[in-house]
């Protein structure tokens, strides 16, 4: 089975057409108005897949079509410009800029590979860093894009393992944290996952300009099924990641830890008090704006759990039916669900309920730095 394709004109032709109708009178006071602007990925109650955004009230206030299931999103710091991924194995991504007048700009992966579903903007903007999947090779690749220049590929450069999925940014700019799953996989064998018995995920430092490896930390071998999936950074530098076991469903290892350069890689066992264990499956994580604490989700335990930056204690433990997206919002953390819920998880404040199904995650954007863009 090829990977995944689709009628790219007609796609482009359609997505733009309805994103420039898009922004009403409404949404543009909505857009220009709000402090912070919030971006997911879903499927609509006509069973096609979008991405939308909302405003701080999680009104939305712009929707794009997607040719398939959507996975994470992310966007330009200079320019406001918004990337989204297609879930693994998809093989396309969509551009498209804030102000809505220019038309969106698919990016396909090159053959032989398709996207991870992850990405992240260098510094300045010009270049859009992918995780990929050369799956005839069983290698990890970070694909280098040109954001000046219609997002044309200009090269690559390895993620030093197998299965690279989320990938950020550090806080200095100088290096991109990588997680590499450990997971084979290959689009002719669907979503099958070909080499449990011998993964080895690792967490990579890999140096921005040249591509270089600067740290690699792996977990004790008695967690080598333990893939590690998404991870967010503090200002500070300390790197939480989250967990999707692939042991025995017996077991109850260790779902999330932390990293930094110089200091290694650690687990927290906390969550070994919480519901968020039951499944063995971290779907998201997120770290709070001023970095002492992380939001994780366990979508399959419908639980949530917020947890120190400095030890992975637990601060607050609750159920959350089909939680899986997170971001940070100026105080605290916004989830999203799949029963449609979006909104702060201090309950009751800044919610809403939409007839979307969102998908795993969100990302949120200071919107009073995209207007002075």
């Amino acid at each position: 089975m090829a990977p995944i394709s689709f009628d790219r004109r007609r796609f482009i032709a359609g997505s733009g057409a309805l994103f420039m109708a898009s922004l009403t009178p409404r949404a543009a006071d909505a857009f220009y108005s709000t402090d912070m602007l919030f971006a997911a990925t879903c499927k609509t109650p006509s069973g096609n897949f979008a991405a939308v955004l909302l405003d701080e009230h999680m009104n939305v206030i712009r929707q794009i079509d997607l040719p398939e299931r959507g996975h994470d999103v992310t966007f330009n710091p200079t320019t406001g410009a918004s990337v989204v991924f297609a879930r693994r194995p998809g093989n396309f991504a969509v551009a498209f800029e804030r102000a809505g007048w220019v038309e969106p700009t698919t990016i396909l992966a090159p053959e032989g590979r398709h996207f991870y579903g992850h990405g992240v903007f260098s510094p300045d903007g010009k270049l859009l860093f992918a995780t990929e999947n050369a799956f005839e090779n069983v290698d990890g690749k970070i694909g280098i894009y040109d954001a000046t220049d219609g997002f044309k590929r200009l090269g690559e450069f390895s993620s030093f393992g197998i299965g690279p999925h989320d990938l950020l940014l550090s806080p200095d700019g100088k290096s991109l944290i990588v997680a590499n799953g450990g997971i084979e996989t290959h689009p002719d064998y669907g979503h099958a996952k070909l080499n449990l018995a011998t993964m080895e995920p690792n967490l990579a430092y890999i140096d921005l300009a040249t591509g270089d490896l600067l740290e690699k930390h792996t977990l004790p071998s008695s967690l080598h099924q333990l893939s590690i999936r998404h991870i967010a950074v503090s200002p500070q530098g300390r790197v939480v990641f989250g967990g999707q076991y692939e042991g025995a469903k017996s077991d109850a290892p260790p779902l999330i830890g932390w990293s930094e350069r110089g200091e290694g890689i650690g687990c927290w066992e906390s969550l070994q008090q919480s519901a968020c264990q039951a499944e063995n499956y971290i779907g998201s994580v997120a770290i709070s704006s001023d970095g002492v604490a992380a939001a994780i989700s366990a979508p399959r335990s419908n639980a949530f759990a917020i947890v120190s930056l400095k030890d992975g204690a637990i601060l607050r433990d609750d159920q959350l039916t089909g939680v899986c997206g997170l971001t940070a919002a100026h105080q605290g953390f916004v989830a999203s669900t799949d029963q449609g819920y979006i909104g702060s998880l201090h309950l009751g404040k800044h919610q809403a309920e939409h007839r979307l199904i969102f998908d795993n995650h969100m990302a949120s954007f200071d919107a009073s730095a995209m207007r002075a863009s």
